[in-house]
């Protein structure tokens, strides 16, 4: 029984990969059809509202103590604004499989940055991975065969949008022990939102007339992104990652840049080039060495054995 509740979270996780990998098409169609910030302010705070909503009908929600406030606070700045701004900026200046393909560098930027403020330990392996992950980020970037010089500001922006969410996780680890993650991204993405819409009031004057007379199709797409992927899919994979531990879930996270291209290609035909496919590879097994994947399976694997043994 056991062993077949562990096959119903990887298949969670494995559908949630899907979602989110998709979920870099779904907010590339928007961005080109919306102005971005003003966009993302809507979107996060549909998203955050849906989450209170799903709580409050399990009676999850309570207020935050003032510890508590300090640290989301901190977190959502990053997690939320930092992160959701850069995104929508960069995706509506490069493609969405080089953006999904640079969003997969998240486990491997939040190994990195564990080290120097959680105090992780930085083994051969892991810098192996950070070498491996940079590299192929660096792949990517310079495609255009412009070397630094033609580096796109859309690549540059999904970057800083991938690195200020892994910032946040630092700050969320030292919260999560008293904070129910869920109800932590219910808040951080409704007080999110709320800035996100005063940034867009400055840098998008006109952004609310541009949320007027879209398709019911695109109101699909925006609804989806917020509430599937953006709620639900982040309240699941908190879920998961409870029941799975982090290891086995970062795991899962390399399947995301690999469905951000696959639906790139499929719903926005883009051209998947040789060097994003190398790419891909390279981030795949910085990932995997620059989280302690690696090292914790091979460690699970040796216990394993003499237990057999």
């Amino acid at each position: 029984m056991e062993k077949l509740k562990k096959q119903h979270i990887y298949l969670i996780l494995f559908c949630i990969m899907v979602v989110w990998g998709l979920n870099v098409i779904a907010t590339k169609i928007l961005v080109a059809n919306f102005m971005p910030v003003t966009m993302t302010a809507f979107r996060v705070f549909t998203a955050g509202m849906s989450v209170f909503i799903i709580l409050f009908l399990f009676k999850k929600v309570r207020k935050l103590t003032k510890k508590e406030f300090k640290y989301v606070f901190f977190a959502m700045l990053l997690n939320v604004v930092a992160h959701h701004y850069f995104l929508s900026i960069g995706l509506s200046q490069t493609s969405a499989s080089n953006g999904g393909l640079i969003l997969g560098m998240g486990p491997l930027l939040t190994a990195l940055l564990s080290v120097f403020f959680l105090g992780s330990v930085l083994t051969f392996v892991r810098i192996l991975g950070v070498l491996f992950g940079f590299a192929g980020v660096a792949f990517i970037v310079l495609q255009s065969g412009g070397g630094f010089h033609g580096v796109s500001h859309g690549d540059f922006y999904v970057f800083l949008a991938i690195l200020a969410q892994a910032a946040s996780f630092v700050l969320i680890k030292k919260v999560s022990s008293t904070l129910d993650p869920r109800l932590m991204t219910g808040y951080m993405l409704v007080m999110g939102s709320i800035i996100l819409f005063g940034i867009s009031q400055i840098v998008e004057p006109n952004g609310m007339a541009s949320m007027l007379h879209h398709s019911t199709g695109i109101w699909a797409v925006f609804f989806s992104s917020a509430i599937i992927a953006t709620a639900i899919g982040h309240m699941l994979y908190n879920y998961a990652l409870g029941e799975v531990g982090t290891t086995e879930a970062s795991v899962f996270i390399n399947l995301n840049p690999f469905f951000s291209l696959i639906g790139a290609a499929l719903f926005l035909e883009e051209k998947i080039v040789l060097t994003q496919i190398i790419g891909f590879v390279l981030i795949l097994i910085g990932v995997v060495f620059g989280s302690g994947a690696f090292e914790e399976i091979s460690r699970k694997m040796k216990r394993d054995q003499q237990m057999h043994v």
